[in-house]
């Protein structure tokens, strides 16, 4: 499972002109879901980001997490970070998981993560959406859990 996360001020996502997820201060995750990833995968990356120092301490230090901060999660399904780009000029998407089972894990991903974390908001599966965000830093890392 990939999980792209980008600490932002603020960020939002809209579908068809429309306001579906807004956070302030927190992280902008992508989520990418393959073939191989389980509910197990889901948990070892929830865990993982919800700890995950990228924010500043009192000392300017990233040594604070979303949780100690307090800060929002937009989960944003993204498909295309399970892309194989080694060959070719066209991205290969063989490893992603089928929509069926990745809208399943996906569903299952935001509700294990509502119940760990206080504010977290979401796109809209397979839609065609829009994100803004205010990259805080910039700050992004690619986590892959397996």
């Amino acid at each position: 499972m990939l999980g792209l996360l980008q600490r932002v001020k603020n960020a939002a996502v809209n579908v068809e002109g429309k306001c579906v997820g807004k956070i302030d201060q927190g992280i902008l995750l992508l989520l990418g879901i393959e073939k191989a990833d389980t509910e197990v995968t889901a948990d070892k990356l929830i865990d993982k980001i919800l700890a995950y120092r990228m924010f500043a301490d009192e000392n300017n230090k990233m040594n604070s997490s979303v949780q100690q901060i307090l800060g929002g999660v937009l989960i944003v399904s993204q498909f295309t970070l399970a892309a194989d780009t080694n060959k070719g000029l066209r991205p290969s998407f063989s490893s992603a998981a089928p929509p069926a089972q990745a809208e399943a894990l996906y569903n299952y991903f935001v509700a294990r993560m509502q119940s760990k974390h206080l504010t977290v908001a979401t796109g809209i599966f397979g839609a065609d959406m829009q994100v803004s965000l205010v990259n805080d830093g910039p700050v992004t890392f690619m986590l892959n859990v397996q």
